[in-house]
């Protein structure tokens, strides 16, 4: 049985060795017919850790993700669910373009 769940193990072991708060780590996993669904739930303040910059770190775990389910035949997908409250950075407004060319002076 330690054999399926290695997609599992790997997660969570990976994911307690990157983030601060790895009490709060949180990996399910899920069998259905598109294959096995592992879900990550991690604490807010860690969720940058997890990504990584322009994606680079959660790209990885999910690179790996997909060898270790193609040595057990099966299709293995990693979502990483995001933080009650959180905020993915400023939002930009959108202004209309005599917003943009109202200054211009010609």
């Amino acid at each position: 049985m330690a054999e399926k769940n290695q997609d599992l193990e790997f997660v969570e072991y990976a994911t307690k060795m990157l983030v601060n708060n790895p009490k709060d780590v949180k990996v399910n996993r899920k069998i259905d017919e598109m294959g096995v669904l592992i879900t990550l739930d991690v604490n807010p303040a860690d969720m940058g850790m997890i990504i990584g910059r322009e994606g680079a770190t959660a790209k990885a775990l999910r690179t790996l993700l997909r060898v270790i389910g193609a040595k057990n035949n099966a299709r293995v997908n990693l979502k990483i669910n995001e933080p009650e409250g959180s905020e993915r950075g400023p939002r930009k407004e959108n202004k209309s373009i005599d917003e943009v060319v109202g200054g211009i002076e010609i």
